[in-house]
């Protein structure tokens, strides 16, 4: 029986003065794997996210499927913001699911536009590692 590989995360805070925290998944940060589907549609918009505000996310549970920042309104998890530094200008959501042994984000999307993210994730993290992964935002986040 083949043993699936689970996706890596990292989270990382930019700038310790002016906090944001970066998403990198298997080595690249998010935005480039966005970038990769977003092409299609704009080569020039593909990508265009920064990383979210400690302000803006809360705590730990944003990321444990409690979202604080939802552009949909219907379950779904902003994980990045527009570049601009306004996190509803252009967001990357994606549904949150966290189950006994993993943490699965799929179902991504982008607000103001309609493109076709499918081919975005799903990830599927192992969720020990994920906890532990979300350790590093503890000094920026409560839990």
């Amino acid at each position: 029986m083949a043993v699936e590989r689970m996706d890596d995360v990292r989270f990382e805070i930019a700038r310790p003065a002016d906090p944001s925290i970066e998403i990198r998944v298997n080595g690249r940060p998010l935005q480039e794997h966005a970038a990769d589907i977003e092409r299609d549609y704009d080569p020039s918009l593909a990508g265009s996210y920064a990383g979210l505000s400690p302000h803006v996310v809360g705590s730990i549970h944003h990321y444990l499927g409690r979202p604080r920042a939802s552009w949909f309104q219907d379950g779904d998890t902003v994980l990045l913001g527009c570049d601009c530094g306004e996190w509803g200008c252009w967001p990357l959501t994606a549904v949150v699911v966290v189950m006994r042994d993993t943490v699965r984000w799929s179902g991504f999307r982008t607000g103001h536009r309609d493109w076709d993210l499918g081919d975005l994730g799903p990830f599927e993290f192992a969720r020990h590692e994920y906890v532990r992964a979300l350790g590093v935002l503890g000094p920026y986040l409560p839990e």
